[in-house]
């Protein structure tokens, strides 16, 4: 399924518990657990809750009235656990992504205390053929072209690393 970040982490942490959007609004806020990876205003929480909806992954369960607006609180369906573990089960296919969709994974799978050493030895996978492909074109490369492969093997390693200063103990 194509959904972009927001929807994945609304739809991770519905997973967790039945939430609104004002409680993981402030887990995405500046300040938040998740925000630290990946900020999202509570305007993005909403349309991608209504969007899971309409696609069947969460489903209203109550709606809780006190102070402030009232607020309806969503549970995931089989359906979106399905999808959910699978998407936090699967490495991320660019080097550009690693940075708010893998460290989301991870911080959503340490939230649910999930091991990731499996998605970890998958992301390695991914990232060592496209690294070796990054550097023979860099090798042929000239003039700018040289210098945006340059970047992205920088990159690549730089991720490689990351990933390998953890090991296995995930």
């Amino acid at each position: 399924m194509e959904w972009a970040l927001p929807e994945w982490t609304v739809l991770a942490v519905v997973r967790e518990r039945p939430a609104h959007g004002f409680v993981i609004a402030a887990l995405t806020a500046r300040d938040g657990e998740l925000g630290r990876v990946w900020q999202m205003p509570r305007p993005v929480i909403y349309r991608a809750l209504s969007r899971l909806e309409a696609a069947g992954l969460v489903t209203p369960k109550e709606v809780e009235t006190g102070a402030g607006p009232p607020r309806t609180v969503y549970e995931i369906t089989e359906a979106g656990r399905e999808a959910v573990d699978t998407w936090l089960a699967e490495p991320v296919a660019h080097v550009r992504d690693l940075r708010s969709h893998l460290l989301m994974k991870l911080a959503l799978r340490h939230r649910r205390d999930l091991p990731a050493a499996a998605l970890v030895a998958d992301q390695r996978a991914v990232l060592g053929p496209a690294l070796e492909a990054v550097a023979a074109e860099r090798a042929r490369a000239a003039g700018f072209e040289a210098v945006l492969l340059s970047w992205r093997h920088s990159n690549m390693l730089a991720a490689l690393r990351f990933l390998d200063e953890f090991g296995d103990d995930w």
